[in-house]
């Protein structure tokens, strides 16, 4: 059985690289075996700031752009979020994309792919407890960092090694997949 893991843009800036950045990830690890892989643009999805007037933890949803995001993100086994470094932290938007549901992330690996400066560490770092509080594994040790992110991509649209820090793409999906097997086999228990 195929293992569904979503690839999460996380910045809906318009001038952001955070699209190219996830087509780039998922280009490189897009013939891991046995994975299927989504991509979803946070700004494709165009989530208000969080509406719904209960918690998400009791998933007594009222809208229905709600319903079909926790219809969305219930149909993974696991994430990736592809995001930048915005004055030490993350951006609202997956923030908010977070804090939308609670049950539908539990039980699931999240790896990361940060970008900007310095590779989005102070970002990925800030999304550790923020992911463990909804009972999410987060996968730190095997994040991958883009550095100087806009000299990332050549003219060509070519991406230059040079700026990758962390692990590689490949040891990402490693380790990702290896906790969406394991959690996945220990959620249908």
């Amino acid at each position: 059985m195929s293992l569904k893991i979503a690839v999460i843009v996380g910045s809906t800036r318009p001038s952001r690289v955070g699209r190219r950045i996830a087509d780039w990830f998922t280009d490189q690890v897009s013939n891991t075996p046995n994975v299927d892989f989504t991509l979803i643009d946070l700004a494709d999805v165009k989530l208000p700031f969080l509406d719904e007037p209960g918690m998400a933890s009791t998933q007594q949803y009222q809208k229905e752009h709600t319903k079909k995001w926790s219809k969305l993100i219930d149909s993974f086994d696991g994430y990736v979020f592809v995001t930048p470094e915005y004055n030490h932290g993350y951006p609202a938007s997956l923030k908010n994309a977070i804090d939308y549901l609670y049950n539908e992330w539990a039980r699931k690996p999240v790896a990361f792919v940060g970008y900007g400066s310095l590779g989005g560490s102070a970002t990925l770092e800030h999304l550790v407890p923020v992911v463990s509080q909804i009972g999410m594994v987060p996968l730190l040790n095997t994040s991958v960092k883009v550095i100087d992110v806009w000299g990332a991509f050549d003219e060509e649209g070519n991406f230059s090694e040079g700026n990758l820090r962390g692990s590689s793409p490949e040891k990402l999906m490693d380790n990702l997949v290896w906790w969406a097997k394991a959690l996945q086999k220990a959620r249908t228990n």
